[in-house]
């Protein structure tokens, strides 16, 4: 199933609880392949050991996973573009599945959403897909990144990611290649979501990706090229009852340095104290960050006539310990994503140029926001 809307009000969605999800099967300690009591799937917990290439692919022990790519794309006629594509994976509980050992059961729903962003015209264009395992029609291996629905895929080839996806006037086709080795975020293999035993996911970055191929849009195809970012992350855990939504950026700077920040919004106004970040330097070293050493404020807000969620739609992001601080504004007001034909979260997610200095200096790069919970409150559950 598909929908695609060139609706000029939409952003990117999050249903899944985490937001770091990256583990090699054969590579966990003891302590971190207990299964969960209730799903008998494993949780993120202290002591895993990162593997590569083989963390590119999927990690089925563990129920949540999510494979996302961002980017800025710049044509020969100088026209500026935004992309995202994102593959998620749910697995079914286990105790549904050991009733039918057919192969044909349903083991793994797969979702995937694709937005284009028209920076210069002001356009935004979002499609969806939703298709299980099974029956081949969606899938993701282990050991290796490839995962698809239908013709679209991300998937590895030699050291490069190569990303294929279209539908009603829009396409990219693009070969992204690393320039920084993976950023694992977080602590002892883990990015905390809460202070609760395995509130956690396993979460790693490759937050520097040179970029070319070609893009489609309105039915006209171009060559491109810029920067792209890949999350991935796994986990078992969804949001707390205290947690209503997060706010996610990753910023590419002119520096060559990366800074990726996250806030998990409470019911009571706070920010759950096990929010953070990375600071990713020039030569690849990744620092984490607490919650206490990154100020957010917000400076303007949007509102959408769709959903009718309030979002923050510009922001004032400083890092003392990093010597940065930045203003950071949406290309495009309405990059906001209604998924009712596959996750049923509504959320923005949209592609953002940062201005402000680092020690002093004048700065400026581009990056992406992700906003869930604004519409409605995080509660649903794949």
């Amino acid at each position: 199933m598909n929908g695609a809307q060139n609706t000029r009000r939409r952003w990117r969605p999050a249903a899944l609880w985490i937001t770091g999800l990256s583990c090699a099967l054969w590579t966990l300690q003891a302590t971190s392949v207990e299964p969960t009591a209730a799903t008998g799937f494993r949780t993120a917990l202290p002591g895993y050991t990162y593997r590569f290439p083989f963390d590119h692919g999927s990690h089925d022990d563990f129920q949540t996973e999510w494979w996302y790519y961002t980017g800025h794309l710049q044509a020969a006629d100088g026209r500026t573009f935004g992309y995202q594509l994102t593959f998620f994976r749910r697995a079914v509980a286990h105790e549904a599945v050991s009733k039918n050992p057919s192969r044909w059961a349903l083991r793994h729903l797969y979702f995937a959403h694709f937005a284009v962003t028209d920076e210069a015209g002001r356009r935004f264009q979002f499609m969806e897909k939703i298709s299980r395992a099974g029956i081949r029609k969606a899938g993701a291996d282990t050991g290796r990144l490839a995962v698809w629905i239908d013709e679209w895929r991300a998937e590895a080839d030699g050291d490069s990611h190569v990303l294929h996806a279209q539908g009603e006037g829009i396409a990219i086709h693009l070969r992204l290649t690393p320039e920084k080795p993976p950023v694992i975020h977080g602590a002892a293999g883990i990015s905390r979501k809460g202070e609760g035993p395995g509130e956690s996911s396993h979460y790693y970055s490759l937050t520097r990706l040179r970029t070319e191929g070609s893009l489609t849009y309105e039915g006209k195809t171009r060559m491109v090229s810029g920067l792209s970012w890949m999350d991935h992350e796994f986990g078992s855990n969804q949001l707390g009852e205290s947690q209503i939504g997060w706010d996610w950026f990753s910023l590419q700077l002119s520096d060559a340095t990366e800074l990726m920040v996250y806030r998990i919004r409470r019911r009571d106004g706070t920010i759950e104290p096990a929010s953070g970040g990375t600071w990713v330097r020039a030569d690849g070293s990744a620092v984490p960050l607490t919650s206490a050493e990154i100020t957010v404020d917000v400076l303007d807000h949007w509102q959408s006539p769709k959903s009718r969620g309030s979002y923050p739609a510009r922001w004032r992001l400083a890092v003392p310990s990093a010597d940065v601080a930045v203003e950071i504004v949406p290309t495009v007001p309405h990059q906001e994503l209604l998924t009712h034909r596959s996750t049923q979260v509504t959320y923005w997610e949209g592609s953002v140029t940062v201005t402000g200095e680092r020690a002093g200096r004048p700065i400026r790069g581009l990056g992406y926001v992700e906003l869930t919970g604004y519409a409605t409150p995080l509660r649903r559950r794949l």
